[in-house]
């Protein structure tokens, strides 16, 4: 595989506090979600979140933080309007507006959405997507001759859980999550298969959930199940790794960048409770990144983390001095990207939520900025600059610690 740790991806250079791989180390990620919930309604967050009106302006945004490298979504269901019949309308100037600003971008390829006459347990949703994914990387691959990087499917192991087995959305199955997983994981491969046929440039990320589950102290009983919990968080990257279930056609190459998403609630008491930041059965996130690089050894991507309200510049200081201590002992974390980076309605309430760095619209057309976010931002950029500045070659290079 052309994972190159230790070295620059050809064609690209280091710029600003870009430690490696991305343009910056902070990224910003657009909410991109298409799936339908369990009363049938589809949703669009990029449409949602009017970032499909003014997706030029968002970018620029962006790059006024310093952050040139995003997370943004295809929406296959506008593309695919028929079987093998694709319109490109929603995608181009998305892609044209991105090469304008200079911001590289992760595409998801399918974000928990798809064509409404496909049926996702069927092989038939493998090949198509296999399609899809084809066709998207050539679009990609004429418009910009930047290295791509795609996530083809977004968190397999959280919409296995939420779509297969509690039914919160599409497909609203019960019992039926390792099933589920397993065809996620088969089109994934036939993702990143598809388009490195187009594109042999191309670098994939494979994003989910990182999470630590404990037994409750009046539970200890408990522990074996809670543990065994946890460890399924590694079940998705072993499948596309071929570690286990080989049938599925994994293999070591298919697993590229691994894109983990940390947020407040990631960690919980087997049987029901969030486990508090401060509490002592809190793990440090540090210490969860330096077992997801031990496992796999492979570069590392935070793809998603944030926290809303009040709490949005505390918990990216913290998330951004467990990844510093995390960077300094050689784990290989390329960047963390703020996610959502803009304010969106509640998936099943539509309720405003406060997460971004940017809000909603307003009356004249402009984007307000959480001020605490910006300024917390800034002040991590220059604590990563002042760090690459005093750290060994080694260590901006990702190579992991002998």
């Amino acid at each position: 595989m052309r994972e190159e740790r230790g070295s620059l991806i050809p064609g690209t250079e280091r710029t600003g506090d870009s430690p490696g791989m991305f343009e910056s180390f902070f990224l910003g990620g657009f909410e991109c979600s298409t799936h339908r919930r369990a009363d049938g309604r589809r949703l669009d967050l990029i449409a949602a979140t009017s970032h499909d009106r003014v997706a030029a302006a968002d970018y620029r945004l962006m790059t006024e933080h310093g952050i040139r490298s995003v997370r943004d979504g295809l929406r296959w269901h506008l593309i695919e309007t028929s079987p093998g019949r694709y319109d490109w309308s929603s995608l181009l100037p998305m892609v044209r507006a991105a090469r304008e600003a200079g911001v590289q971008v992760i595409w998801d390829l399918c974000h928990y959405g798809w064509p409404d006459d496909l049926d996702i347990w069927h092989p038939e949703f493998v090949e198509r997507f296999r399609r899809f994914a084809a066709a998207a990387a050539i679009v990609i691959r004429d418009e910009t001759d930047a290295v791509p990087f795609y996530c083809p499917v977004n968190e397999i192991s959280y919409w296995a859980w939420a779509g297969g087995d509690q039914a919160r959305f599409n497909p609203m199955g019960r019992g039926r999550g390792f099933e589920l997983k397993h065809q996620l994981v088969r089109a994934f491969i036939a993702g990143v298969q598809a388009v490195r046929d187009v594109d042999p440039r191309a670098r994939i990320v494979q994003v989910d959930p990182v999470i630590n589950v404990r037994a409750r102290p009046d539970r200890p009983r408990d522990a074996r199940d809670a543990e065994n919990y946890r460890l399924a968080q590694y079940e998705a990257w072993d499948m596309v790794s071929g570690r286990v279930w080989p049938g599925l056609g994994g293999r070591p190459e298919y697993l590229d960048i691994i894109g983990l998403n940390f947020y407040s609630d990631n960690q919980w008491f087997h049987g029901g409770g969030t486990i508090p930041l401060g509490d002592p059965h809190y793990r440090r996130f540090r210490e969860m990144l330096a077992e997801v690089h031990r496992r796999y050894e492979r570069p590392i991507l935070i793809a998603e983390t944030g926290a809303e309200g009040d709490a949005r510049a505390p918990w990216l200081r913290y998330v951004a001095g467990e990844v510093g201590a995390a960077r300094a002992i050689g784990i290989p974390v390329e960047g963390i990207c703020l996610y959502p980076v803009l304010d969106y309605p509640g998936w099943t309430d539509d309720r405003h939520c406060p997460v971004g760095l940017y809000g909603n619209l307003d009356e004249t057309g402009q984007r307000p900025v959480h001020a605490p976010l910006a300024e917390e931002l800034a002040r991590q950029r220059h604590a990563l600059e002042r760090a690459m500045e005093a750290a060994p070659p080694w260590q901006l290079s990702g190579a992991a610690a002998s």
